[in-house]
C-alpha cells in the first residue's frame, strides 16, 4: 500500500448523518442522492463526495453505527426536510492511501493503514476519524475500477 502525507484545507460539506445498522446505509445514501437532485445545492459535476465512518461497521453494535454521507458545498445548507446539515472536514495533515475495487472491501485497506502503516510510521492520530473521498460514482464505474482515497488525520 502506497501512503502519502498531505496537508488538506478545510472542506465545507452538506451532510446526512446515518445512525443505525450498516445494512441500512444504502437507504440513507439514496435519501442524500434525492436531496442532491432536488436542490441542486450539491451538483455531482461540481462537488466532491465524502464518507466519514465514526466507528467500525464490523464491530460496532448496529444501533450505534454512525456514518456521515457528505458532499462539498460552497456555502451553508439551508434547513431542509431531509435533515441535511452543514459540517466541516477540518484542515490538517493526513496520510492518504487509495483503495481500488469494491467499496464493500474498503475496511481491508483501512485496517492495513491502522494496523500496519501507522505503527511503523512514527505518526500520531489527530482527533478526527478517518474519512473517504470517493473519486468516482458507483453507477458510472465498474466495481473493479472504483477508487476511493482514505484519509487518516494526523497530528
Amino acid at each position: 500500500m502506497e501512503v502519502k502525507i498531505v496537508s488538506v484545507d478545510a472542506i465545507l460539506v452538506a451532510t446526512l448523518e446515518h445512525i443505525g445498522s450498516p445494512a441500512l446505509l444504502s437507504n440513507s445514501v439514496q435519501r442524500f442522492v434525492e436531496w442532491r437532485k432536488a436542490t441542486g445545492l450539491s451538483p455531482i459535476s461540481e462537488c466532491e463526495t465524502y464518507g466519514i465512518p465514526y466507528n467500525d461497521p464490523n464491530t460496532a453494535p448496529p444501533e450505534e453505527f454512525r456514518f456521515d454521507i457528505c458532499a462539498s458545498v460552497a456555502e451553508a445548507v439551508p434547513n431542509n426536510p431531509q435533515g441535511i446539515v452543514t459540517k466541516t472536514i477540518p484542515s490538517g495533515r493526513c496520510a492518504v492511501a487509495i483503495h481500488t475495487g469494491s467499496r464493500e472491501k474498503i475496511s481491508e485497506s483501512v485496517y492495513e493503514l491502522y494496523r500496519q502503516w501507522l505503527p511503523k510510521s512514527g505518526e500520531e492520530l489527530r482527533d478526527f476519524p478517518a474519512y473517504f473521498h470517493y473519486l468516482n460514482l458507483d453507477i458510472d464505474t465498474p466495481e473493479h475500477e472504483r477508487s476511493t482515497e482514505i484519509y487518516l488525520p494526523l497530528k
